[in-house]
């Protein structure tokens, strides 16, 4: 055992209205006050963000946010600031999401920005990071990793980085039914501490790496008795609240 407390969070992606999130959170809450030594997380849309921060107030599940923007306020419509975010009351900002990168064009040097900037606000980052089928069949799995590990943390303290968390995405295993095997997920994950590890070694081994390729029921418990692998960042299998909790149960 790694001595790392796992870290299960529900990416809702666009999913669920206020009433579908409210109706979640009542059918699975009851079943988390049973896990222990799990550490939970919601991350709904914007919209559902006050329901699930006022229904998970009084439990241990934490509520973060899906995006951010790295200034705290100016001429930037539509967008969100971390900032508001924790006055909205939640904990936490998932960054750099893969459909964040291939879908609006999210950049490294952004993602620079937005780190140190949810730090600032008392938020805790996930960050995420993977490859395509493309750059893992051509053997580059390694060098974008690495390349986005640096890009990505360039302006955060050193000091700093055992408050994030990190989530491993091997990207041809988001929604494709396909997923990468325990031994292929523990390499990527124990990659990416190392690269930590170079900036910070007792930080990197602080450090939560989340698998985020198609993580469910079927396959969490092996996934999660990886050394390097410290949770899930779950899309699919998050948005029902029986496969979400089984999920959880499996690290806790």
């Amino acid at each position: 055992m790694s001595g790392r407390t796992p870290v299960i969070a529900a990416n809702w992606k666009m999913h669920k209205r206020r009433d579908e999130a409210a109706e979640f959170l009542d059918a699975f809450l009851p079943r988390a006050t049973e896990l222990n030594g799990v550490e939970i997380v919601v991350c709904p849309t914007y919209t559902a963000l006050d329901v699930a921060i006022e229904r998970c107030g009084s439990s241990r599940v934490r509520v973060a946010a899906q995006n951010m923007h790295f200034e705290r306020e100016g001429a930037f419509t539509g967008e969100v600031s971390a900032a508001m975010l924790a006055d909205a009351g939640a904990d936490g900002v998932v960054l750099g999401h893969s459909e964040r990168r291939a879908l609006f064009g999210e950049t490294d040097e952004a993602l620079a920005r937005k780190v140190p900037a949810a730090l600032d606000a008392g938020l805790v980052p996930i960050l995420c990071v993977g490859e395509t089928e493309a750059q893992r069949d051509a053997g580059e799995t390694e060098a974008l990793l690495r390349a986005q590990v640096e890009a990505d943390l360039a302006a955060t303290e050193p000091g700093r980085l055992a408050e994030l968390v990190v989530a491993y995405e091997p990207v041809w295993a988001i929604g494709t039914g396909r997923t990468a095997s325990p031994e292929q997920a523990q390499e990527a994950c124990a990659f990416i501490r190392s690269r930590l590890a170079d900036r910070d070694a007792a930080g990197a081994e602080a450090v939560r790496i989340l698998y985020g390729g198609s993580m469910k029921p079927a396959n969490a418990a092996e996934l999660l008795s990886q050394h390097d692998i410290d949770g899930g960042l779950v899309g699919g299998a998050s948005l029902d609240p029986g496969d979400f909790a089984s999920i959880c149960e499996a690290a806790s």
